[in-house]
């Protein structure tokens, strides 16, 4: 199935115009986005962490601390809501009213599993270590027995999900068109500065390539 069903949770109901339900808008946005925020209830007290993460398939896969409470109750198969927005400019109207945000964002809903075999692990720990820059998993020192033993894994089958788009210039009120405000859209980009060398080092290395050329911008 390409396209996740509408359903009372993730139907876009503001601006419907702007919602996407096809798994190829919805998983190039997260595939884009660094940090995901995370919603989940304990005890009646609502909580939203912030945090890392990776798509492997139909799933989102976390890691973290042993004594994480998101981990703990994503590993009890509780229920959890999951976002991602990229900005893509400020867009600026002749009128505060009609100011906005060009935006890609998502919002998924599913429930977790604990990964538990090594393998499986380390192969969530690869999938998260590429999604942040690819490449690097390759180069470095691999986790050893001591720290997969420390480091919990969960993995969230997306059930249902929706993505909300805003592009273009600003839509003012036609008596405002005439004001002398400078009006349009402000693009903003998450681009990487250059690399700065650990002084820890103890020998010279070379930047490597992916560092270089990193992007986070989708083919």
């Amino acid at each position: 199935m390409t396209e996740f069903p509408k359903t009372d949770q993730n139907r876009i109901n503001r601006l419907p115009r702007r919602g996407y339900y096809d798994r190829e808008t919805i998983y190039r946005i997260l595939d884009e986005a660094l940090i995901c925020h995370v919603g989940f209830v304990e005890n009646q007290q609502p909580y939203v962490i912030p945090i890392n993460f990776a798509r492997m398939g139909d799933a989102i896969v976390l890691h973290g601390a042993k004594a994480s409470r998101l981990l703990k109750h994503i590993s009890a198969g509780h229920p959890v809501c999951l976002e991602a927005t990229l900005v893509d400019g400020l867009v600026l109207a002749r009128s505060i009213f009609n100011h906005s945000l060009n935006f890609r964002s998502v919002v998924l809903f599913g429930t977790g599993q604990p990964v538990e075999a090594d393998q499986d692990k380390l192969a969530v720990l690869e999938a998260i270590t590429e999604h942040l820059i690819p490449g690097r998993w390759r180069e470095v020192r691999l986790p050893n027995q001591k720290e997969l033993d420390v480091t919990s894994v969960v993995s969230i089958q997306i059930d249902q999900a929706s993505a909300k788009i805003r592009s273009g210039p600003p839509g003012d009120n036609e008596a405002d068109y005439a004001l002398p405000v400078w009006a349009g859209v402000l693009p903003l980009q998450e681009l990487p500065l250059a690399p700065v060398r650990d002084e820890l080092m103890a020998q010279a290395v070379a930047v490597p390539g992916y560092i270089t050329k990193y992007s986070r911008k989708q083919s």
